[in-house]
C-alpha cells in the first residue's frame, strides 16, 4: 500500500512505512493474529494500540504521531471510522499544564452505564486505578481486606499481584456495589467468558464516553497523589519538579513511587502520562 501510494515527502513515507509495519508486529504481539490486511482492521484494534503504547509510558506527541500514520490508512482502505478523535484515546490532553477533566472518569458519565457489571468494574478502574483486566476479574470476597484491596498475579498484566490501599470514602462505596453484584465470583457475570465479556464492557463503555476506560488510571494516580503530598500534580495544574522547593520535591519524589507500585508498574517514570512532569 505504500509502494502505490507516494504521499508526502521521503521522510513523511519512510516514516508512514516505519510505523504501519510496527502497528503490524504489535498487534501480532497483542494477540491479534488473524488480520490478514490492512482491510481487516477494526476500531479495537486501535484501541487495543493505543492502550499498548500508554503501558509503554510514549509521550503524547508520539501517540499522535502514530495515529496520523492509521489515520493515512484508514482513508487509503475506505476506513474512515477506524480512528477516532485524539480525545476518545484519552491522549489529546495528557501532558498539557491545568485541569485534567477531560481524563477523569465522572459521575454523570459512570451513570449512563446500563450494564451493572460493567459500571462496578469501572467504578473500581476509578477508584482503585484498575486496568481492565483486573476489574473484571476482581473477586470482592477474595480480594476486599480491612485496609487494602489484593490485586492477584492471575489477575494482573504480567503476573504482577500488588495491594491498594482503601483511604476513600467513595473506594469503600465501590467495594460495597461490587459485593453486591458480584456476591462469591468475580464482576465478569456467570453465563459469560472473559473474552465475551470484554465485548460488552468496551460497548457500555463507549456508549457511556469513556473510551477504552484507561483514563480512570489517570483519575485515580491524580487522586492518590494530592493525598500523598497536600499539593496537587503537573497535570492538574500544579507545578513541575523543576520548579518545587527541595521539601516538595522530596514529597513529589516519594508519591510517584508509591503510585507506580501501586498502579502495577516496574518503572516510576511512567507515571509521568498520568501525573505531568
Amino acid at each position: 500500500m505504500c509502494d502505490r501510494n507516494k504521499d508526502g515527502a521521503y521522510a513523511t513515507q519512510a516514516a508512514r512505512r516505519r510505523v504501519l509495519q510496527l502497528v503490524a508486529n504489535q498487534l501480532h504481539e497483542l494477540n491479534y493474529r488473524r488480520i490478514s490486511n490492512a482491510n481487516n482492521l477494526k476500531p479495537k484494534h486501535v484501541y487495543a494500540l493505543v492502550q499498548h503504547w500508554s503501558d509503554q509510558g510514549l509521550s503524547n506527541a508520539t501517540m499522535k504521531n502514530r495515529l496520523s500514520h492509521l489515520r493515512w490508512l484508514a482513508e487509503k482502505t475506505n476506513n474512515r471510522s477506524l480512528v477516532k478523535r485524539n480525545d476518545d484515546y484519552g491522549i489529546a490532553r495528557r501532558e498539557y499544564i491545568g485541569h485534567n477533566r477531560s481524563l477523569e472518569f465522572t459521575d454523570e458519565k459512570m451513570n449512563r452505564i446500563q450494564h451493572e457489571h460493567v459500571r462496578c468494574a469501572a467504578l473500581l478502574q476509578r477508584e482503585f486505578g484498575l486496568r481492565r483486566e483486573e476489574a473484571l476479574k476482581f473477586k470482592p470476597s477474595m480480594a476486599h481486606h480491612a485496609t487494602h484491596i489484593k490485586i492477584y498475579p492471575s489477575w494482573a498484566k504480567g503476573g504482577r499481584g500488588r495491594e491498594v490501599p482503601i483511604l476513600f470514602k467513595s473506594q469503600e462505596e465501590a467495594l460495597r456495589q461490587a459485593h453486591a453484584v458480584a456476591g462469591s465470583g468475580s464482576l465478569i457475570p456467570a453465563d459469560k467468558t472473559y473474552r465475551q465479556f470484554v465485548k460488552i464492557f468496551e460497548k457500555e463503555m463507549l456508549a457511556a464516553g469513556l473510551g477504552k476506560s484507561h483514563g480512570a488510571r489517570h483519575h485515580y494516580a491524580q487522586m492518590r497523589y494530592e493525598q500523598l503530598t497536600g499539593f496537587q500534580c503537573v497535570a492538574n495544574g500544579g507545578l513541575p519538579p523543576s520548579k518545587m522547593h527541595d521539601a516538595d520535591r522530596q514529597k513529589d519524589e516519594a508519591a510517584r513511587q508509591v503510585i507506580s507500585r501501586e498502579l502495577g508498574h516496574e518503572r516510576k517514570q511512567i507515571v509521568s502520562v498520568y501525573l505531568g512532569g
